[in-house]
This record gives structure tokens, C-alpha cells and sequence, in this order.
């Protein structure tokens, strides 16, 4: 008998920064939006189910729109208090995603600033496709 096999592929064409920063995340957002332009608001947190038989785990999210270019930010917790959104990389506090184009000059302005605020220890862009766990940041 033949098999055939089902190939699931992610669409991870987004922008990945790890910030590390230890804050809460609406005092993070409320430093991005004051020094960065940014105008950061709560929304419905994000949903991941590690087991079907259980209830999801939630990590709080926000969301910022930009509509020239139409390009959404998303700041995502990586922690609450089960555990990690992104597991093995679990000394990163916060992920942002940056879905649609985003230019290398606008990016590493974003880096630079989020590396220039006293209370983020690092920001770093990080390739989405080879963390073992990146379904998780799909929304």
C-alpha cells in the first residue's frame, strides 16, 4: 500500500526581535511609545495550546498599526506563570513581530532605539525559522 505523507509549512514571513528587558510588559510598551513614536495598546492575549486536553496557555500581546504600509507590530510576553512562549529561549522576556515589509533602514532604527533604553539589556533580530518552537508565535 502507498502512504502519503502531509507536509504542513509555516508562513513565518515576519520580523523577530528578542528583547530582553526585566519589566512589565505595559511599562516596556509604554517606553517603546515614548521614545520610538509607537503608540502600543492591550489587546485579547495570545492563545497557545501545548495539549489538546488542556486550556491554553496565555501570553499577553499588543498590537500597533501603521497604516502607511500597512504594517502591524505586535509585542508578545514570552513568560507567564506556567511557562515559556518560546521555550528554548527562555532568558528573552519579550518577542516583537513585525508582519509586512519592513526596510533594513527602518528596522535597525528600531533596534538601535530599543537598544538605546536603560531598562532592555539587549534587542536582537532573530531568524523565526530556526527556533524549534515558532508555530507558537503564530497569530
Amino acid at each position: 500500500m502507498n502512504k502519503t505523507y502531509l507536509k504542513l509549512s509555516l508562513d513565518l514571513d515576519f520580523v523577530l526581535i528578542a528583547i530582553t528587558a526585566s519589566m512589565k510588559d505595559y511599562m516596556l510598551c509604554h517606553k517603546i511609545n515614548t521614545s520610538l513614536n509607537f503608540n502600543f495598546e492591550k489587546v485579547e492575549d495570545h492563545e497557545v495550546y501545548f495539549n489538546i486536553d488542556e486550556e491554553p496557555l496565555t501570553f499577553s500581546k499588543y498590537f500597533f498599526f501603521v497604516e502607511q504600509g500597512e504594517i502591524e507590530y505586535y509585542i508578545l510576553n514570552n513568560r507567564n506563570a506556567e511557562g515559556f512562549l518560546i521555550p528554548e529561549m527562555n532568558k528573552v522576556d519579550f518577542f516583537m513581530i513585525i508582519h509586512q515589509y519592513i526596510d533594513n533602514e527602518d528596522l535597525n532604527f528600531i533596534l538601535t532605539g530599543l537598544n538605546k533604553l536603560s531598562d532592555i539589556q539587549v534587542a536582537a533580530q532573530i531568524n523565526p525559522a530556526k527556533l524549534r518552537s515558532n508555530q507558537n508565535l503564530i497569530m
